[in-house]
């Protein structure tokens, strides 16, 4: 039976991100990961570093929006640490923040606009209302549909694909112990801490941080605690590369479903939230483990409202479609920090995890640590602390 002070499970990125600043700190931190690092949403999302309110927290009304703007003070933190990431982990991640642009085509989307921003530069997030021709001016690619768009100086695009291994490599040096392919089978609360193990695991740790994606509510579950957190499947496409740079912006839509940007190689990414459909099991549940399938009606909106948006990519051929999954809480915020029932139990996950996730990982590390971290109450599992009242 190995003893360490801190137990991560999830080798996503705000998994190795946290086992990193644990161990610079001197923690003994052992890090478990069911398949290999960053093969969840980590590595299927698109790599926006979206600070404005995203566009699914908007189309659900004005309650969901007002609690969103809880999530802005996070996002001025998180745009100081992208800023400065590569620099501190020595690596290329292709960190681009060049400025986002959301934008709208309708009277309905500007007015919507015109609220999320009057939200926005209340909490502080430098902001810019622009008229079509002035959207035009700075993003010359924008269709002449444009009404209106928001401007954030600070957004822009990374390389999922690099940006956990890049973690994980740091936290090796800085002296964790990291394992893919350990499963987990179960985790139990002991005297002064937690018993996990496996198929090739045993071990006891003061401390456990579950990051695990779509599948920390069944890892919680072997705690015999609830984590509202479930299961989405999402699409993601790209396009052969373009023989020039043409967006050098993130872009995103208030009234459809789209995000867009070119990667260092040219390629265009397109997403935004369009779904796919979810894998099951022999009995019927979800199986987020299993591809997801693709929905058709999926990938023709999502085109048509990047075409609608930058005509453009109109001549450019689509290469690539993906489905992944990630996970959603119950209302849509994050859920990172301690189980008020179970302390030395913490979680992360429930969303906005790659945006925000190095500064997830910073914060909780410091939580582990004993360090107050008030930036994190808002999202702390406290609040559907409800929902294990009848777990023993």
């Amino acid at each position: 039976m190995e003893t360490v002070d801190v137990l991560v499970v999830g080798g996503g990125l705000v998994g190795c991100a946290t086992a990193w600043h644990l161990a610079k700190t001197g923690a003994s931190v052992l890090l478990v990961e069911a398949g290999d690092l960053g093969m969840g949403a980590s590595g299927q999302n698109a790599g926006s570093l979206h600070f404005q309110i995203e566009r699914r927290f908007l189309e659900q009304g004005d309650a969901l929006a007002r609690q969103a703007e809880q999530t802005i003070a996070l996002s001025r933190l998180a745009i100081e640490d992208w800023r400065g990431l590569e620099t501190a982990l020595g690596a290329d991640l292709h960190v681009v923040m060049e400025g986002g642009l959301m934008v709208a085509e309708t009277p309905d989307d500007v007015a919507l606009l015109e609220r999320k921003i009057a939200r926005e530069t209340r909490e502080g997030l430098r902001m810019a209302l622009l008229d079509g021709d002035e959207a035009r001016r700075i993003a010359p690619y924008l269709s002449n549909g444009i009404l209106a768009a928001g401007f954030s100086a600070d957004e822009g695009h990374a390389d999922s694909r690099a940006i956990t291994p890049a973690f994980a490599a740091a936290a090796v040096r800085a002296g964790a112990d990291i394992r893919t392919r350990t499963p987990l089978r179960s985790l139990d609360r002991i005297a002064g801490g937690f018993e996990a193990r496996g198929d090739r695991l045993a071990v006891r740790a003061e401390q456990v941080l579950v990051a695990a994606g779509a599948w920390t509510a069944q890892v919680c579950a072997m705690a015999n605690l609830h984590a509202p957190l479930y299961p989405v499947a999402l699409l993601m496409n790209a396009t052969e590369r373009a023989d020039r740079p043409l967006i050098p912006h993130l872009v995103q839509h208030v009234g459809r479903r789209l995000s867009m940007k070119q990667t260092h190689a040219g390629n265009i990414l397109i997403g935004g939230g369009w779904s796919s459909r979810l894998a099951r099991t022999g009995d019927g549940r979800f199986d987020p483990g299993a591809r997801a399938d693709m929905i058709e009606e999926s990938l023709a909106g999502n085109l048509r409202a990047a075409i609608d948006t930058v005509p453009d990519v109109a001549a450019l051929n689509l290469i690539r479609s993906w489905t992944g999954v990630t996970a959603v809480s119950g209302d849509q915020l994050p859920v990172v920090g301690q189980v008020p029932r179970m302390p030395g139990l913490w979680i992360a996950g429930g969303g906005s995890a790659f945006t925000l996730g190095p500064t997830f990982a910073r914060l909780i590390a410091q939580a582990m640590g004993g360090q107050a971290m008030p930036e994190l109450d808002f999202v702390s599992p406290a609040r559907f602390d409800h929902l294990n009242s009848f777990m023993g």
